[in-house]
């Protein structure tokens, strides 16, 4: 997986990389260096490559340890800017115990959940500089299709986004 993510190009295209992923996907590290191609026109980390370096982090951990039997899909994120960055930055991404247990659970009851998720975008003092929220949509992939190809009347979304 931290190869896969590293030669992805969209991924690539942060700036980011991914120095860890633990056997259980329940852990991803990544490295952000301050860069030619990070740095925006007054020498600090630029604000997109802070909010892109989280992007995919949380679904790919839940696509992986849920299986594929469900969706996965990112529904919404924001971005708290604390400080300027001048330096490298690492995020961790974490599942928290029994995160995916209780997913299941929500799941057999519900047929689709919403979860959030707060990482923080630190220097190697733990100095935070950005924290990025995400909100992640999982369902059950029989249910979703039904909801998707109108089994459900009540069911809309917005033109190219998934229904909620």
């Amino acid at each position: 997986m931290r190869v896969g993510f590293n030669l992805h190009p969209a991924f690539r295209a942060t700036g980011g990389r991914v120095l860890h992923v633990s056997p259980d996907f329940q852990h991803i590290r990544i490295k952000l260096p301050l860069l030619r191609r990070t740095r925006n026109i007054v020498g600090s980390m630029y604000g997109g490559s802070l909010f892109a370096v989280t992007d995919g982090a949380h679904p790919t951990m839940l696509m992986a340890a849920l299986g594929a039997d469900h969706i996965v899909w990112d529904k919404a994120a924001s971005i708290r800017y604390r400080k300027p960055a001048y330096t490298t930055l690492y995020v961790d991404f974490r599942l928290p115990p029994g995160e995916i247990a209780e997913i299941r659970r929500i799941l057999a009851q519900h047929h689709e959940t919403t979860r959030t998720y707060t990482v923080e975008l630190k220097d190697k003092d733990g100095v935070v500089y950005a924290v990025v929220e995400r909100t992640i949509y999982i369902a059950d992939k029989k249910y979703y299709k039904q909801k998707t190809t109108g089994g459900d009347p009540c069911v809309t979304s917005l033109e190219g986004e998934p229904p909620p």
